[in-house]
């Protein structure tokens, strides 16, 4: 790795301003020739002589700012710790670690977390700003504590808002204004008794999750039950998906196709399973993409890309994944070759039959690939009259493979 001498210095600014950074912080800042930021960090700093930037939009054109001052001290003014959920983890896609200082000051979660006297350890962070509200219903559970980074003023009322309508009234909310600042303000409340009020845009949400026994909750072990998707009975079925999930093995980070996705059930619960995970749905008919992606939102990763068309034929531009689902169109010709090309090293490629002629697909790709293959049967107690009988559903049979 090439070491190089940092020229783009990022410097996390608290609310206290430019006075409350080390000496060695402040000598940095004063000594740059260029010095991007917003407008109210910016006039944080006296004037030094250095060419002033402000942010552009969009914020891909600040980037080529930055870069035509290469080799210049460039210092950027960031709020708080840039590299969470900050302007840093975009420059650090587009600039090396070697030609960059990341100066950080005490972020709004730890902020939040010390004034809550909670463990930073056991909260859950997300954040709002430029995101969908629906997000949140992914972080929804009984005692669940999060530090929601807000988009505006409006923020707070709308959280309130979606935790009452989930069943989470109850819960403990605390707004804070201009953390670490003289403009500090607390304000407290349960999400059902929120009241409408002007808060600042600069702030900061810690809630204590309160639900009762049907507030709703999807995240954690796999299984939602099925009438949780809006679906036209093309949906894999609640403990054939359970077992699917745990051969494909979600992990953070980790891409998912979902191949002839029907309700999305699979792909929804992979971004469910893991933080950070991300899933493309590959379906052919338009209805069914239209509720994939309601059912996204709903269930709290509207970031799940629906992709309409033919598989294998669509797959050519898509990015590599790490998992793929076959949950349907096995037998079109050329979709397990196409799969199995893409799937990246590692990979895990995992295919449901329910057929007696996809089973034997199934059974001549395992002999090509190797893996293993497991018979699903699941049978559920059914009220007939005043006695309960077992119900098998469909025999599924299972081909689970790692891509060497």
């Amino acid at each position: 790795m090439s070491m190089e001498t940092p020229w783009l210095t990022v410097v996390g600014l608290g609310e206290d301003g430019i006075e409350a950074l080390p000496a060695a912080v402040r000598a940095l800042i004063e000594g740059a020739e260029v010095l991007l930021g917003g407008k109210r960090h910016l006039a944080m700093i006296p004037e030094n002589g250095a060419e002033r930037l402000t942010w552009r939009i969009p914020l891909i054109d600040s980037m080529a700012d930055i870069e035509a001052h290469r080799g210049k001290r460039v210092v950027v003014m960031a709020t708080g710790d840039p590299m969470h959920y900050g302007i840093a983890v975009t420059l650090a896609r587009h600039f090396t670690r070697d030609e960059m200082l990341i100066l950080p000051s005490a972020g709004a979660l730890s902020l939040a977390c010390a004034r809550m006297g909670w463990p930073v350890a056991s909260v859950e962070c997300l954040t709002l700003h430029g995101r969908p509200l629906e997000t949140l219903r992914a972080y929804l559970a009984p005692e669940h504590k999060l530090v929601i980074l807000s988009h505006d003023g409006t923020t707070p009322a709308a959280v309130a808002a979606e935790l009452s309508d989930a069943g989470y009234g109850a819960s403990e909310i605390t707004v804070f204004e201009h953390m670490g600042g003289d403009k500090e303000r607390c304000l407290n409340g349960t999400a059902e008794s929120w009241a409408e009020q002007e808060i600042a845009d600069l702030n900061t949400i810690a809630v204590c999750c309160q639900g009762g026994s049907r507030a709703r909750r999807y995240f954690g072990a796999p299984g939602l039950r099925d009438k949780t998707f809006e679906n036209d009975g093309q949906l894999t079925k609640r403990e054939i998906r359970t077992l699917t999930l745990s051969s494909l093995a979600p992990s953070p980070g980790a891409l998912l196709w979902d191949v002839g996705a029907g309700a999305g059930s699979v792909a929804i619960e992979w971004m469910l399973g893991a933080r950070g995970a991300e899933a493309i749905a590959i379906e052919r008919d338009a209805e069914r993409i239209a509720r994939i992606a309601r059912n996204a939102a709903s269930l709290g990763v509207p970031g799940l890309k629906p992709v309409h068309g033919d598989a294998p034929d669509v797959m050519e531009l898509l990015p590599q994944p790490n998992a793929i689902f076959i949950g349907g169109g096995l037998n079109v010709p050329g979709m397990v070759e196409t799969c199995w090309a893409r799937l990246k090293p590692g990979g895990r490629l995992v295919a449901n039959a329910v057929s007696l002629e996809s089973e034997a697909l199934l059974t001549q790709w395992r002999d090509e690939l190797g893996g293993t293959m497991v018979r699903i049967n699941i049978s559920r107690a059914k009220g007939v009259g005043e006695r309960r009988l077992w119900r098998p559903l469909t025999p599924v049979t299972q081909w689970a493979a790692i891509k060497d």
